[in-house]
C-alpha cells in the first residue's frame, strides 16, 4: 500500500529489502540521537531492530516516508502477545520512529503513526505502545498529541 501527502511531496510506503542499506544509517543516527539519554548504550556496536523480519513478518510493517528518492522518515508496528493479565490478548508496539531533523514539524511522524495504527487494526488490534525516554520531550509531546498516554515507568539502577 502506498500513501502520498501530497501538500509536501511525500509518500509512505512499507520497507522493502533493497532499503536496508538506509535504515541501517537511519537506525544509527536514532541510537546517537538517544545516547544521551542513557549511559548504557554500548559506545560501538549498537544495534536496536531485526530489519530482514520486521520486513518480512506477517506480524510487523516497517514503514518509509521518501522525500524524492530520500527516505526521511520510519516507523514499525509489531503485534505482540499481551501479558496474561491484561484484557486485550494482542497489541501492537510501535517503534523506529524517526524522522530527518530537516523534515520534522511537517506531520511525518503523525502520518507514520496513522498508516501503522490502520494497519494494526485491520489485523484486530486495538491496543498500541511505544518506549520513550522521559528526557526526550519533544517525542513525548509528539505521541501525546496522537492520543499516547504515559502509562508505565521503566525504572533502572546502575551500579
Amino acid at each position: 500500500m502506498l500513501y502520498i501527502m501530497e501538500a509536501c511531496k511525500l509518500e509512505l510506503r512499507e520497507a522493502a529489502k533493497s532499503d536496508i542499506p538506509v535504515l541501517l544509517e537511519l537506525e544509527q543516527r536514532v541510537i546517537e540521537y538517544e545516547r544521551p539519554f542513557n549511559a548504557s548504550i554500548k559506545g560501538d556496536g549498537a544495534s536496536y531492530y531485526d530489519l530482514p523480519s520486521l520486513i518480512s513478518s506477517q506480524n510487523s510493517c516497517l514503514t518509509v516516508v521518501e522525500a524524492g528518492n530520500e527516505i526521511i522518515g520510519t516507523g514499525y508496528a509489531l503485534i505482540q502477545k499481551s501479558k496474561e493479565a491484561l484484557s486485550h490478548e494482542n497489541h501492537s508496539y510501535l517503534g523506529f520512529m524517526f524522522v530527518s531533523p530537516e523534515q520534522r514539524g511537517k506531520g511525518v511522524n503523525q502520518m507514520v503513526m496513522n498508516y501503522l495504527i490502520q494497519w494494526s487494526k485491520g489485523k484486530g488490534i486495538t491496543d498500541f505502545y511505544l518506549d520513550v525516554y522521559s528526557q526526550n520531550k519533544s517525542a513525548i509531546k509528539a505521541y501525546e498529541k496522537a492520543g499516547f498516554e504515559p502509562c508505565l515507568v521503566e525504572m533502572k539502577l546502575c551500579l
